[in-house]
């Protein structure tokens, strides 16, 4: 059988990325990396957690390294469409791409994805963890996460929650939620977090589980009201709002991240490199700060504790994924 136009493509562009590996004196990639601009694909539109960090970690990588690095905002199949665009890039420390937790459920979530995981991409770096935050509307009939949980288990399917869509890790902790309470809720699939915390606000959904970033400010005004951190440990933004667990919902966590993804074949000196670069990035004083202000652990992982990261996140969503039997939109 005679190979795709597309796999011939992206073998040729894999064969030349090697080989011009290989004309080069051996320790001199990572020496001279990079020589021109520097393209990160975000799989999502701009203005979110996922392209706000990166364009963070994206200004530091510029400020230390003497090139720019561009962001590339291609949004589209819960992520898979920007990854995809990663997966097909040359690998010669041109292109990388940013990639959230749902980059974990869509091996599980889609029967079929443009890429796969395992061949056409290779871990770089985890830049930070972001542990979700619940919050409620003003309206809804119960203040904290023990009032919820009773009430859903009194009235199932009375409580309707949202999130930016199926797969999300919105979606999926709540499922999980869901899973370890035994309670029966009503998911609300929304195009984005902004149009589900604007019905939270109006009353029309009674709880969303998001990231942090998007949920401080209006719970710090009034707007709505947060009750409880996925998480083993309180953010320090939000000190005030205590975990799940530490109101009796034993081992409940979940969170969203990012990372740095490179196209497989990616020389390892580039992509060991472009790992250092961001653990040090966000241990300065600075990208730290900014980080936690957003409800974000900083993390910096080398390539290594990356991969297994992704294949224990994997592991968790897809038993999520199958037990709540979640499909895709």
């Amino acid at each position: 059988m005679n190979p795709s136009p597309g796999s011939r493509r992206q073998f040729v562009s894999r064969c030349a990325g090697f080989a011009a590996a290989m004309a080069l004196p051996l320790g001199s990639l990572a020496d001279t990396w990079p020589t021109k601009p520097v393209r990160i694909v975000v799989p999502y539109p701009p203005g979110g957690f996922t392209d706000v960090t990166a364009r963070l970690i994206a200004q530091k990588l510029q400020e230390r390294l003497g090139q720019p690095f561009v962001i590339d905002n291609k949004g589209g199949a819960n992520g898979s469409l920007g990854t995809s665009l990663v997966a097909r890039a040359a690998p010669d420390g041109s292109t990388f791409g940013v990639v959230i937790a749902a980059y974990a459920a869509n091996t599980t979530l889609y029967s079929k994805l443009p890429y796969d995981p395992q061949k056409d991409l290779t871990p770089v770096s985890l830049i930070g963890i972001s542990p979700l935050v619940a919050a409620v509307g003003l309206q809804a009939p119960f203040k904290s996460a023990g009032e919820m949980i009773a009430f859903a288990s009194k009235n199932p399917g009375r409580i309707s929650f949202g999130s930016s869509g199926n797969g999300s890790a919105a979606h999926l902790t709540t499922e999980l939620l869901k899973l370890q309470t035994h309670t029966r809720m009503v998911h609300i699939p929304y195009r984005g977090a902004a149009p589900a915390l604007a019905d939270l606000i109006g009353g029309q959904i009674e709880l969303l589980l998001d990231a942090a970033s998007g949920l401080i400010s209006p719970g710090k005004s009034g707007k709505v009201l947060l009750i409880g951190v996925a998480s083993d440990r309180r953010l320090p933004v939000l000190p005030e709002v205590p975990t799940f667990i530490e109101q009796g919902i034993k081992g409940f966590t979940g969170n969203t991240w990012i990372g740095m993804l490179a196209p497989a074949g990616t020389p390892g000196d580039i992509t060991r490199k472009l790992s250092d670069e961001i653990a040090a990035i966000v241990r300065t004083d600075e990208v730290r700060a900014r980080l936690e202000a957003m409800g974000t652990i900083p993390t910096g992982s080398s390539p290594e504790d990356f991969g297994k990261f992704i294949t224990t996140e994997t592991e968790k969503w897809g038993q999520v994924i199958r037990s709540a039997k979640v499909v895709p939109d």
